[in-house]
């Protein structure tokens, strides 16, 4: 053991305690920053991915009539888009964020559990492998929608719904662990003086976030396993034919599916609360009532499942409970949105890239929800149902919501990853080619929907040819202009404006006070905080 001591002795500093050379430092890593690393890379790469299957939905839809591929084909990609933003794009995005920025935001010296925020990241490279290669499978891919809806998951599935099945415990686990991680982070490891009510909201959201996953995850798992039994065991879980019930696994489906849409906001939310601030030069307006309304949502989202199914036949007490518990999730979030106004309200404003995200997070996440709303009346919802409102109604919350705010928190966070300063001319660029790729690709499918052209469906009626080609022409602008994100990253890790310490005036939180890049380890004996 003296040895090793004296060894270490001789050794320089830096290099002692530096990152592994080589292509093992990644695979063995249980750094904090190298595995939040892993995972925004992971996260952008099944972005580029799942967006192409988006590009050859929207070529497909670009004019009225079969244009350039199957009916069969284009129910795969339909469905291998839906799975893959959500699960390949967007959660594992907030969890390298989580990864990067929770121990340098409470003090801590890494994760609480390193070895297995490891495991959770490379299940997901597996799972991911396992999900695509379904496509090259006999019979095709997944081809029941995102939902994967019974019978048309189990009856009537592909063969390769099987692997599908995997690839989704895989995925599943990897979430549970990491929330495990996160929870135990963040409760046992806040430097000195850090109480919760002193916490970021970044890391407020995801400790919630966390314990989300953990309370829904399972129930996916349940899920998909009667989906197993049901095609591979004789059961009758959804069968109606052997005493089961479709309307059975909707329920079960959608008890999962909401809060997991809260799971893919929180995060952004947090990170949001600590943009607006740092380019308003002021503290967040409502602290404790962000962080009360954020349990508020979280709580909510448990009690609102059923929304998604006011066609089924849901006896009407059950749909007047679920249509006012939805409405309901408006008043935390109007709180939100509320403080955020309320926090650039006479600040002395500054809108770089990150700030000019945020802003554009609130504004188009507020038409989200407003046609969230409008998704809520049950009687009206009639019409709504499975129509382009629907699809214009997420991907306004999910691309201005989710996608801005990990783009937000990328150009906020890049300087102190990186060492660098990004190009501020080509970050403003990206954030006005994506904001009017993303509303030229989604606005007209409200106008659409409301006139009855239903989703899913790869033809369509020669009336909506013309919004349909300027939102195929604003899908294919808001794809490429990704690439040039990709760029800038790039540009900004191989070299730039030496950035300081603290790179945004306004900014606030332990992170600042740390050297940028970050040193490979950090805190390791914790900060006191005031």
């Amino acid at each position: 053991m003296s040895a090793v001591i004296d060894d270490h002795d001789h050794v320089d500093h830096d290099h002692a305690h530096g990152p592994a050379k080589g292509l093992m430092r990644w695979v063995l890593t249980t750094n904090h920053k190298d595995i939040g690393t892993l995972y925004l890379w992971f996260s952008f790469s099944m972005f580029l991915l799942g967006g192409s299957f988006a590009m050859v939905i929207r070529a497909e839809l670009f004019q009225p009539g079969l244009q350039i591929v199957q009916p069969e084909f284009f129910n795969q990609m339909t469905t291998m888009h839906g799975l893959i933003m959500v699960f390949g794009a967007v959660m594992p995005a907030f969890v390298g964020l989580a990864n990067w920025m929770i121990p340098l935001m409470i003090g801590a010296p890494d994760m609480a559990l390193p070895r297995l925020n490891n495991f959770s990241f490379w299940l997901l490279p597996a799972a991911f492998l396992l999900l695509v290669s379904t496509l090259f499978s006999p019979g095709g891919g997944p081809n029941f929608g995102w939902t994967f809806y019974a019978p048309l998951s189990t009856t009537y599935a592909p063969e390769s719904v099987t692997f599908f099945i995997f690839a989704i415990h895989m995925m599943g686990i990897s979430s549970i662990m990491g929330a495990i991680n996160v929870v135990s982070t963040i409760l046992n490891l806040r430097a000195p003086g850090m109480t919760l009510m002193k916490m970021p909201l970044f890391v407020w959201t995801w400790l919630i976030t966390a314990f989300l996953l953990i309370a829904v995850m399972p129930v996916l798992a349940g899920c998909v396993t009667m989906m197993l039994m049901d095609i591979h065991f004789g059961t009758s879980f959804f069968n109606a034919a052997g005493g089961g019930d479709p309307v059975l696994f909707q329920h079960v489906f959608w008890f999962f599916g909401h809060p997991e849409v809260y799971i893919m906001i929180l995060p952004a939310f947090g990170a949001v609360s600590s943009i607006i601030p740092a380019f308003s030069r002021k503290p967040l307006f409502g602290y404790t009532s962000m962080v009360y309304a954020v349990a508020a949502i979280a709580f909510l989202s448990f009690i609102v499942w059923a929304h998604h199914m006011f066609v089924v036949g849901v006896p009407l007490v059950g749909e007047l409970f679920f249509m006012y518990a939805t409405m309901l999730i408006a008043v935390p979030t109007g709180v939100k949105v509320f403080n955020w106004v309320s926090t650039m309200w006479q600040g002395s404003l500054s809108f770089e890239t990150p700030m000019l995200f945020a802003v554009a997070f609130v504004i188009l996440f507020s038409i989200g929800g407003f046609s969230g709303l409008m998704l809520s009346i049950a009687p009206a919802d009639f019409q709504y149902q499975d129509t382009y409102f629907v699809v214009a109604h997420f991907h306004y919350v999910l691309v201005p919501g989710a996608i801005f705010g990990i783009f937000a928190s990328a150009y906020y966070w890049l300087p102190k990853w990186t060492g660098h300063m990004y190009d501020e001319t080509l970050g403003k660029l990206h954030f006005w080619m994506s904001f009017v790729g993303m509303n030229m690709a989604f606005f007209p499918m409200h106008f659409v929907g409301l006139a009855g052209m239903p989703r899913r469906i790869p033809d369509y009626n020669l009336q909506f040819a013309d919004f349909n080609m300027v939102s195929t022409i604003g899908a294919f602008t808001f794809g490429a202009t990704q690439l040039l994100f990709l760029f800038i990253v790039i540009k900004t890790i191989r070299g730039g404006p030496p950035a300081p310490a603290k790179p945004w005036d306004g900014a606030e939180g332990l992170e600042w006070s740390l050297p940028s890049p970050a040193p490979y380890h950090t805190f390791s004996t914790p900060p006191e905080v005031k």
